[in-house]
């Protein structure tokens, strides 16, 4: 669950398990010199490379006017999309570049359109659309797209000598990538171990709470030891939080095995999931993660997505997040690690933590609250630029008079966004619904009129 606001890539690795000779779909855009015999030369190359094109499109180049750009979307496999693109490289400029994972499928562009109006979208319109998921059953293609796995640890983690821990964080791997949408969260049998290091945890933040946590968390937190065991003694169940956080703010939880891109988990907050971690930290430092466990998602994040406002909050930063370009996505991640991770808020003229990263650190909770901390006023089209920091304490933290004042901020944010459409999630089929013409909104508005109106 990647959380920093980093956009960390694993080259090579798609988490889909296709070796380099399967084949896949896959597009490349590609700007010529407007002159003759260009394109034909070009087009030979797919040829020599035994590249199956399936469809192609031009259009004007966006960035010089002598040129045109030329959408081509092939199937073939990675070996040869790879060689020919390196060939393509000596005669053409590659404009960008789409994976078989990011492509758009013939059924998902046909859905794109509402039944009965104008296709005004092409393939070549999609090519600079990355992917995203259209209905929450989808989410399970998200899921499966893990940048690096809970088992695998960096040889400074705690646990990276101990290989019965090892072991354990496998299980949970497993456990995750095995689940589907829709099923039950399996139950987890937690050890003796991983029940006492969340019981340190559980009981040092707990004192913290009262003079430091939001009244949004402090409302919800007993609802929680009431509904699904938040006990000192007692690890709880994903799947008792899941259908509490339902009934709550429509949000659910689903396991995952380890860090998501920011596209990825931000998907999931369009949706009202949030992706989570099921495994505990290792017990020789309790107070200690280098990465999010299931400490830092129960105790930090949870209460919060229980309450309405902040659950609205969460999802149109997801919401603004599909189909946006890698630059604004980092824009939007950037801004969700200092609002949903490290953020505060003032209340009855004191500043209080809502940010689930300094809900489930006792250290960094002290410190933000604290006069060293270096605290600024929230504002997206700035707080976008600031760097964001894994290992120590925040640089700054920034400061939303209310959840609907950031709500708000955001949303004006959004709007500088470029994409060639709007989203609405429809909550009746779970299902992203893209507004492009004007009969695709009027949908919509009826829709709303017809809610208003029962």
């Amino acid at each position: 669950i990647n959380r920093s606001g980093k956009n960390e890539e694993k080259k090579g690795n798609t988490g889909n398990g296709k070796s380099e000779s399967e084949g896949g779909k896959t597009a490349v855009v590609f700007s010529l010199k407007n002159e003759v015999g260009g394109l034909v030369k070009a087009l030979r190359l797919f040829q020599e490379k035994h590249v199956s094109m399936v469809h192609i499109e031009s259009r004007k180049s966006k960035r010089r006017n002598s040129e045109v750009e030329i959408f081509v979307d092939c199937d073939c496999s990675k070996k040869e999309f790879n060689e020919l693109i390196q060939l393509l490289k000596f005669q053409t400029n590659i404009v960008s570049l789409n994976p078989p994972e990011n492509i758009w499928t013939d059924e998902e562009i046909s859905g794109y359109y509402p039944i009965h109006s104008t296709r005004i979208l092409s393939f070549a319109d999609l090519d600079c659309v990355p992917w995203f998921p259209r209905k929450i059953s989808e989410l399970d293609k998200c899921s499966q797209r893990v940048l690096m796995y809970g088992s695998e640890l960096d040889a400074d983690h705690p646990g990276f000598k101990d290989n019965v821990y090892r072991q354990r964080r496998k299980y949970f791997v497993d456990v995750a990538m095995s689940y589907k949408y829709g099923q039950p969260i399996p139950r987890v049998e937690y050890t003796a171990e991983e029940v006492k290091t969340w019981g340190v945890v559980f009981r040092e933040l707990s004192k913290l709470y009262p003079t430091h946590a939001c009244r949004e968390y402090l409302k919800n937190f007993p609802l929680l030891t009431k509904y699904c065991g938040y006990r000192e003694d007692n690890v709880p169940q994903l799947e008792d939080v899941s259908i509490f956080l339902k009934e709550r703010s429509g949000f659910t939880v689903r396991p995952v095995a380890g860090y998501l891109s920011p596209r990825d988990f931000l998907a999931g907050l369009a949706y009202r999931v949030f992706h989570c971690t099921q495994y505990v930290r290792h017990g020789s430092d309790p107070l200690y993660t280098p990465e999010p466990d299931t400490c830092h998602e129960l105790l930090g994040h949870v209460p919060l997505l229980a309450d309405p406002k902040f659950a609205q909050f969460s999802q149109e930063i997801g919401l603004a997040s599909l189909g946006a370009s890698d630059e604004d996505v980092q824009k939007l991640a950037t801004c969700y690690f200092f609002t949903i991770e490290f953020g505060l808020c003032k209340q009855e003229g004191q500043l209080r933590a809502y940010g689930a990263g300094l809900l489930s650190s006792i250290g960094e909770l002290k410190h933000a609250l604290s006069d060293k901390a270096n605290v600024k006023t929230f504002d997206p089209k700035t707080t976008c630029l600031q760097e964001c920091l894994i290992t120590t304490f925040q640089e700054a933290y920034f400061v939303s008079e209310s959840f609907e004042e950031a709500k708000e901020k955001m949303r004006d944010f959004a709007k500088s966004i470029n994409r060639p459409f709007s989203v609405y999630f429809n909550p009746y089929t779970q299902s992203i619904e893209i507004l492009k013409d004007t009969r695709s909104i009027e949908n919509v508005v009826q829709d709303l009129r017809s809610d208003l109106n029962t």
